[in-house]
């Protein structure tokens, strides 16, 4: 196996760890520590506001200083981030505690270029293997942060501290693996030669990539934050609810083994298509009924398809840009993404509140189909394009 894919299949193992754990516990810190209920849910909102604003920053500083260093620097943010939550465990502090949650999502918005750089260390024919392989390594976390997070929660006699440490200790593990990651040196920087990023949009490949993975991104956000809570409604157990969301993040990996190989062999654009079709099953398979095993079967193909359109999204963005333009391309995706993430996390609660666990779903099939729709169109009138 390529050596940097390899150590970029752990780094992803090491963040997901770690972004698991924070899913699952920082809700109920930010509940025990806020001084209204209604605040509880602040620390989260923080965390994607984090990632939203280092995204474009991280992505420039990676064009220029190199992938190395940006990801270095953001893993250091999730370090620092996992200390300042400990420290506001221990002086049970809450704007202490948001501060942590803030820098956390620094660590995440370097993380989600882990498979943009696997792209630059493999061939061109193998780029949806490389991009599938990397994401692979969060199957690793779905088996074992649960067991992380059941273990570091009540590890000290203070209630998450231990599994705010144990984030920093992934954090530090990640440190050690990128002081040995040997990527790419940064294209040198040619005078007038930077891509406005109007003209980067004017491309249609590069509007359909970012179409495919946002959709898919704020779809997966919205259906996966509202699925507890429409359990809830439904008088399904917490235990019910936790495998649910461990079985919809195995889904959410689950696809390394295969997903690569096919956008490879039929292009990015077909699996795209399959990508939205498995989102408009799982759309289909919740409005079937609230029993366990629909909430379960839904929540797992809706895992699936965000993985086919995050890999066949980014495989597209690849194809549609060069290596000076890759910088720009990639934080434009990456932005696009954290904004529909921010849209889904904010409309999920919003959502269950008003139209209910069938109204999203039913708004989850109609975005579906007309992302097919789209994507049906785009595959008849364009030609497939390689750039870079």
């Amino acid at each position: 196996m390529n050596p940097v894919l390899l150590r970029l299949f752990c780094l992803q193992a090491l963040f997901w760890s770690a972004s698991i754990a924070g899913i699952t516990l920082t809700g109920l810190v930010g509940l025990e520590l806020s001084p209204w209920q209604r605040l509880a849910t602040l620390p989260l909102a923080l965390q994607v506001l984090g990632g939203l604003l280092a995204t474009h920053p991280l992505s420039n500083l990676m064009q220029r200083r190199g992938r190395g260093f940006g990801l270095r620097l953001g893993a250091l943010a999730g370090l620092i981030g996992a200390m300042i939550c400990a420290w506001a465990l221990l002086e049970r502090q809450f704007w202490l505690f948001c501060a942590g949650t803030l820098a956390l999502g620094v660590y995440q918005a370097s993380a989600m270029f882990y498979r943009h750089c696997a792209l630059e260390v493999v061939d061109p024919a193998k780029r949806g293997r490389a991009i599938a392989l990397v994401l692979g390594g969060g199957l690793c976390a779905a088996l074992i942060a649960p067991s992380l997070v059941v273990h570091g929660r009540d590890a000290l006699s203070v209630p998450y501290l231990g599994a705010y440490l144990l984030i920093g200790l992934l954090a530090v593990l990640a440190l050690v693996i990128l002081s040995g990651l040997h990527a790419p040196a940064p294209p040198p920087a040619t005078p007038g030669a930077q891509t406005p990023l109007r003209a980067l949009l004017a491309r249609p490949d590069v509007r359909l990539a970012l179409l495919v993975t946002a959709t898919g991104q704020g779809l997966m956000i919205l259906v996966m934050n509202a699925t507890p809570l429409a359990m809830h409604a439904v008088h399904h157990p917490f235990g019910s609810s936790a495998t649910v969301i461990q079985w919809h993040v195995i889904g959410m990996f689950l696809p390394a083994f295969f997903a690569g190989p096919l956008v490879d062999r039929f292009s990015a654009r077909y699996m795209a298509l399959a990508g939205a079709l498995v989102l408009a099953a799982s759309a289909t398979i919740a409005l079937s009924g609230e029993g366990f095993t629909a909430f379960l079967l839904s929540s797992l193909a809706l895992g699936l398809g965000w993985n086919l359109l995050l890999v066949s999204g980014t495989a597209l963005l690849a194809q549609s840009h060069a290596v000076e333009e890759r910088g720009r391309a990639q934080g434009a995706m990456e932005l696009a993404n954290a904004l529909a993430a921010l849209v889904g996390s904010a409309a999920a609660g919003v959502g269950i509140g008003t139209i209910g666990w069938s109204g999203i779903n039913w708004l989850m099939l109609g975005l579906s189909v007309a992302l097919l729709s789209r994507l049906a169109i785009f595959n008849r009138s364009s030609p497939r394009t390689e750039r870079a």
